[in-house]
């Protein structure tokens, strides 16, 4: 299999490792599940005029902006329910620039909370990333996903019926 981990993956899976498995190995979820679609736009709906989006391998940053000699990625999201996640994303983002030697910091933004938070690319940090970039390759090797766990996050996940019906 040649599933390459994006932050997207590094999201669901901090959520849900099943979730991750699920879109790794390419089961669609519920087509018209209508927070997806409201996750679509809701970058678009605030930051239309200041968005530049850029897709990289295994990245999609919803904003990127350069502050002097360093750039700034900003992750959006429609609530901060899942901050740890989406650290957790952000991080995998700032390590893989580093990685390629781009010097950059972050920044969750959050527009219905009016929140911002900023993401630097620690020691602790980029060990987390690297563990988790490690847990997610064994898990995608793995010949059927981890058993089904009721979260909360499963009364908005769009995978809901496939665990639970």
């Amino acid at each position: 299999m040649s599933t390459q981990i994006t932050g997207t993956l590094v999201w669901y899976y901090a959520i849900c490792p099943r979730e991750a498995w699920l879109m790794a190995h390419e089961v669609e979820p519920e087509r018209e599940f209508e927070l997806l679609a409201q996750g679509r736009l809701n970058q678009e709906a605030h930051y239309g005029r200041a968005t530049k989006e850029l897709s990289l391998p295994g990245m999609r940053l919803d904003q990127v902006r350069r502050e002097g000699d360093r750039l700034v990625v900003s992750e959006v999201k429609k609530s901060s329910r899942f901050l740890p996640a989406t650290r957790l994303q952000l991080g995998y983002y700032l390590w893989r620039l580093r990685e390629e030697g781009v010097k950059a910091s972050g920044e969750i933004l959050i527009p219905k909370e009016r929140k911002r938070e900023a993401v630097e690319l620690t020691l602790e940090l980029a060990a987390e990333v690297e563990e988790t970039m490690a847990k997610i390759e064994a898990l995608l090797h793995e010949p059927a996903p981890p058993p089904a766990v009721k979260i909360p996050f499963c009364k908005r996940c769009a995978y809901a019926e496939f665990c639970w019906s």
